[in-house]
């Protein structure tokens, strides 16, 4: 939000309009460490297994692995990845006016069409010296992925680009799911959509099987495609992720859609357009 080249404004006043601190803006984050990094590379692979696994239990597990951790540490890494245990939590959280929660609207709901219901969410992607977030969006009939954003931040600017490439390539869904984290409540995200008058529904807090399909790819995306390779940097893995996501759409059959006649996730999303059409 800071223009260093203002042609009117120094950096002193933009600090001062913005109620930031000169330092804030001046302050270059230390990059982790290789320790962290691989560290928080197993905790990743755990959650994926063990997603009801909050900091106190993965502290456990990680020291029966032989780790030399504490509970504050790996709170920190997870929080960092944006990790959560899964379970039903009180809601006792205040939530800032300017960023409402929205109701969720799935349950008991028939998902029988494309574009009845689009999903997004946001997983961590370990790359060589570092770490950077990846966010989906996929269409819950069919399981497609509509479109995805890389990003080197957990900004809601990502998110929503993605949401914009996918509107821009396939049309308006009638409801737009995600979980209740801080990107997805922002009105850089939820304005978009409501402007368009799309629904907007958000999973229960500490509720990721809300958003289960989402929460699948991860697995997918994670055993088939990072855990194999090493990429070297946020250009390799969108290389990389950009092939994976083609085969995923165009050539890897679905197991939700049985054995007997198995079918790709795009195969599914274009067969009832095209039956409309032909209508």
């Amino acid at each position: 939000m800071i223009e260093p080249e203002h042609p009117g404004l120094t950096i002193v006043t933009q600090c001062e309009l913005l109620g930031l601190a000169r330092a804030s803006y001046y302050h270059q984050p230390e990059p982790e460490t290789d320790q962290n990094l691989q560290l928080m590379r197993v905790i990743d692979e755990t959650y994926l297994a063990y997603p009801v696994f909050g900091s106190r239990q993965m502290t456990r597990w990680l020291r029966r692995q032989g780790y030399r951790v504490n509970r504050k540490r790996v709170r920190r890494l997870m929080l960092q990845m944006g990790l959560e245990a899964i379970y039903q939590k009180p809601n006792t959280s205040r939530k800032h006016p300017q960023n409402p929660v929205y109701r969720y609207l799935l349950r008991r709901m028939k998902v029988e069409r494309p574009n009845q219901v689009w999903a997004a969410d946001i997983t961590y992607i370990p790359i060589q010296g570092g770490f950077i977030y990846l966010c989906a969006v996929m269409d819950w009939y069919s399981r497609a992925v509509l479109a995805w954003e890389l990003s080197n931040t957990l900004d809601a600017g990502f998110c929503a680009r993605a949401v914009e490439r996918a509107i821009a390539e396939h049309g308006v869904p009638e409801i737009f799911n995600t979980d209740q984290g801080c990107q997805f409540t922002s009105s850089e995200f939820t304005q978009p959509l409501l402007a368009r008058g799309i629904k907007i529904s958000m999973d229960g807090r500490g509720r990721a099987l809300d958003n289960v399909f989402v929460e699948r790819l991860w697995r997918t995306v994670k055993y088939d495609e990072v855990y194999l390779k090493s990429y070297r940097s946020q250009v390799d893995a969108y290389t990389n992720l950009d092939t994976f996501f083609r085969f995923y759409n165009d050539r890897r059959p679905h197991s939700a859609f049985g054995d007997a006649d198995p079918m790709t996730p795009m195969e599914v999303y274009r067969i009832p357009v095209a039956l409309a059409i032909n209508q």
